[in-house]
């Protein structure tokens, strides 16, 4: 489904709801990733370090980062927005990122703040929120992209 109507399921403004989705997040990513290279949005900036748990760093005062992430984020929002130009690709990046987000969760659980394999700088509450985040993401791929096949089989 390419084309608006009033009343076609999923679709405004000639973009499906995954494809809203994907960009969305994209711009979010991206917008967060660009923050974080901000003083005073990230408290501690003079201890941002390229990677590692050395960097104490935190973005809103909350979250733990290294210059490493703040790119990786950078790099994701990006492809969200590369990805949102066809409801497949949407799906593809809420579903394959989400999935991402929610292995980095496992791992910075695993691996703890002060470990020297915490390369991206996690801290607990970053490990929660890419839980969420990854949750969400793979959620709203799955649900928001059920009708595609459907949609490709009446055409």
């Amino acid at each position: 489904m390419t084309t608006a109507s009033p009343h076609a399921h999923g679709v405004h403004f000639g973009r499906t709801d995954v494809q809203n989705v994907g960009m969305g997040v994209g711009t979010v990513l991206i917008v967060v990733g660009i923050l974080g290279f901000i003083p005073g949005i990230t408290t501690q900036y003079s201890s941002l370090a390229f990677f590692g748990p050395g960097s104490t760093a935190l973005f809103l005062g909350l979250f733990q980062v290294s210059m490493l992430l703040n790119i990786v984020q950078l790099a994701i929002g990006a492809t969200g927005w590369a990805t949102s130009r066809n409801p497949v690709g949407s799906r593809n990046f809420l579903m394959g990122f989400g999935l991402l987000y929610i292995i980095l969760s496992v791992y910075g659980l695993i691996v703890g703040v002060g470990s020297a394999a915490n390369f991206l700088s996690l801290n607990a509450i970053d490990a929660w929120a890419f839980m969420i985040l990854g949750l969400a993401m793979a959620g709203a791929g799955w649900l928001m992209s059920r009708h595609l096949a459907e949609d490709a089989n009446t055409r």
